[in-house]
């Protein structure tokens, strides 16, 4: 029961209750927030970065994903189906099956992780394809970048890559698949080879920012004017470009609720 909308009609019991609720999902919050990588951490890997995490609600079904592990550095954006606990727990267990994979294989292939966590993802939700069972799934944009051969690697699910050089945006464009429930034939995710250069701009990210609606025009921000917004941001550093898609999505939004959780991973190799 919504307190805002029904404050009269709560009684004293259900007040209580709401409190506990609320109580739980902060916790939860604080919860699913310590997996997601530290600043120290991700500064101690990356040229530079930001993160703009926005969730809709306590919890988020998004999350933001590096590891190093031996000569690799993975970067990963998640976006699970649901809101709020569901979306959440999802979320967790795309972190565990993340660290699972890149601490258990010597040779790292992006396309191989997201094979393997669509693998870990159905079993675990004994999803087999079938109509009437949960259809919960995980897109992703996953880089992996080996420091030994400076070789940058990319494959998605559903969640592309957007590398900005010079001003101009190059789009590594995901796979039509996502993570988990079986299609009625399964396919291999792609690896893609990035040309990689020092000083290139890459962002992975969910789709909340751009299917946002806007409190004057009552119409989505969309994907292109987002590329737009990358491309005109490119001058600044990493700190400022957050600043500006944060003060953007906001006037955008203007009063109107916010639809969908928005993550934006940023980041310099």
């Amino acid at each position: 029961m919504n307190s805002e909308l029904y404050p009269e009609s709560l009684s004293l019991d259900d007040k209580e209750d709401l409190n506990d609720h609320m109580s739980s999902l902060r916790y939860a919050g604080i919860i699913q927030r310590a997996l997601l990588p530290e600043e120290a951490y991700l500064k101690g890997l990356l040229r530079d970065y930001f993160v703009l995490f926005m969730p809709r609600d306590i919890v988020s079904g998004d999350f933001y994903y590096t590891l190093k592990v031996r000569n690799y550095l993975c970067v990963a954006v998640g976006d699970c189906t649901g809101h709020g606990v569901p979306g959440a727990l999802l979320s967790i267990m795309g972190i565990g099956f993340l660290n699972d994979i890149l601490q258990s294989k010597s040779d790292l292939k992006a396309n191989r992780i997201l094979n393997t966590m669509r693998e870990k993802l159905m079993k675990a939700l004994h999803q087999t394809g079938e109509k009437a069972e949960a259809k919960d799934s995980i897109d992703m944009g996953i880089c992996i970048f080996d420091c030994t051969t400076h070789t940058l690697q990319y494959a998605g699910a559903n969640r592309p890559l957007y590398r900005v050089r010079d001003g101009e945006l190059t789009e590594f464009k995901a796979d039509k698949m996502t993570i988990g429930v079986a299609p009625l034939i399964e396919e291999s995710f792609k690896s893609q080879l990035v040309d990689y250069k020092p000083g290139d701009f890459y962002y992975l990210f969910s789709d909340g920012y751009a299917d946002q609606f806007g409190e004057v025009s009552d119409k989505k921000f969309k994907i292109k004017n987002l590329k737009q917004t990358f491309c005109d941001i490119s001058r600044l550093n990493m700190r400022d470009q957050k600043g500006t898609l944060e003060k953007i999505f906001n006037d955008w939004k203007g009063n109107s609720r916010q639809i969908d959780y928005v993550l934006i991973f940023g980041f310099q190799l």
